[in-house]
This record gives structure tokens, C-alpha cells and sequence, in this order.
């Protein structure tokens, strides 16, 4: 069943290919831009980089998560979806999947060009696409909560940053955290295991609170 809601959810997300491509470009745009507003010196850039890498994979993430929902609760099809469903969640986490899949793992495959327009040293590299790695799941997984609660209203998408980013910011500031001390070569095992916790915390409860979300949105 979650094969099946997977393959529709990039079926349906693969024939609109622009909209795919905006968090790609927003990625690419904000990382760029900070070399011109803070300063083009390698030491300065790479003291930044990490930080300003994982904000912007936080709200190009964001940028997606209306993308799986928003189309399917207008035309009616989460509504059916939720009626022939056994599992609330086995939807909500397939959404999840797609997102990463589609969203997350291009900006993967972006961050070590980012990574060098930002002068982050070769050696915190394994750090960075480690961290984001796990973290980019996160993202997923908890703004599939999020987008479920608020996908019934309209200009819900205040309301929605405000429910999850503050839940967030503790993968921002592992994440950050690691390819910091991995630049100035320190251990960073610390902060990805906490990652992988937080990954599989969310993996373990998120589908179900935002299938019981789901539920509530389309109910009322």
C-alpha cells in the first residue's frame, strides 16, 4: 500500500516540474547571495557556511510542503484518499517520502557546489552531506505534521511556520553543530547520532499524528 500511495504521490509531483525546481533555485540563490552581502574572504564565508547551508535546505524545504497537499485537498482527492485508506499514515508518510525523494535529494546532490561558492573545507564535506542527510528526512516528516493540520485552511501557511519551525530548530542546530566541528576538525559522531534520533523519533510518530491530522482537517 505505501509503494502504491509513493508512486502516485511523484507521479502526480513529476508533472509539475517548475514547481519542483523552486526550491532548488531558492537554494541555489540564497547561498550565492551571501557571498555579496556578508564578504567574499574564504575565512569569513567559511566560518557562515554551515549555518547558512542548513537554513537554506530548512526553508527550500518548506517551500515544497503545500506541493503534496495543497492539489489534493482542493480536487477532492485526499478526501477519497482517506476514505479507501486503511492507514491515515501510511498516506501522510508516503507524502513524506515523496517530498525527500523529489525535494530534499536534489538539494543533496547541490550542497558540495554550495558548499565550495562558500569556501567550506573539503574535510567537513562528509559532515555536511551526513548531517543533511539525516536531517532533510526530519524536515519531511515533521512538516507533514504541520501541512496536515493546516492544509483545510486558507492562507494557512503563517500558521504552519509557526508550528514547525520551533520544532525545527533542534535538527538546525545539530546539523549546523556538526559541520562546524568537522570544519575545524573536531569529532562530530555526537551530533549525528543525535540526528539519527531525531530521525527515527520522527519516522516512529510523525505519519501518525499527522494521519490522525489529516483526519481532522478533512472532517471539518
Amino acid at each position: 500500500m505505501l509503494m502504491i500511495l509513493l508512486r502516485r504521490e511523484l507521479k502526480l509531483a513529476l508533472r509539475r516540474p517548475a514547481e519542483l525546481a523552486n526550491p532548488l533555485v531558492f537554494f541555489l540563490l540564497v547561498v550565492s547571495l551571501f557571498p555579496f552581502a556578508v564578504s567574499p574572504e574564504p575565512a569569513d564565508l567559511a566560518k557562515i557556511a554551515p549555518g547558512v547551508l542548513w537554513v537554506a535546505a530548512l526553508f527550500a524545504n518548506m517551500l515544497t510542503l503545500e506541493l503534496f497537499y495543497r492539489g489534493d485537498f482542493e480536487d477532492g482527492s485526499l478526501e477519497q484518499l482517506l476514505l479507501v485508506s486503511r492507514s491515515p499514515a501510511l498516506i501522510a508518510l508516503a507524502k513524506a517520502l515523496a517530498q525527500w525523494l523529489l525535494c530534499a535529494v536534489p538539494l543533496l546532490v547541490l550542497t558540495p557546489v554550495l558548499a565550495t561558492t562558500l569556501a567550506l573545507p573539503v574535510a567537513a564535506w562528509p559532515a555536511l552531506l551526513a548531517s543533511l542527510l539525516l536531517g532533510t528526512p526530519v524536515f519531511c516528516l515533521i512538516g507533514s505534521v504541520g501541512m496536515s493540520l493546516t492544509v483545510g485552511l486558507r492562507r494557512g501557511a503563517v500558521l504552519l511556520a509557526l508550528l514547525v519551525l520551533p520544532l525545527l530548530i533542534p535538527v538546525l542546530i545539530f546539523g549546523a553543530s556538526a559541520v562546524t566541528a568537522a570544519a575545524q576538525g573536531l569529532p562530530y559522531n555526537g551530533q549525528l547520532a543525535l540526528l539519527g534520533a531525531l530521525l527515527l523519533f520522527a519516522l516512529g510518530l510523525a505519519p501518525l499524528a499527522a494521519g490522525a491530522a489529516l483526519k481532522v482537517s478533512i472532517s471539518s
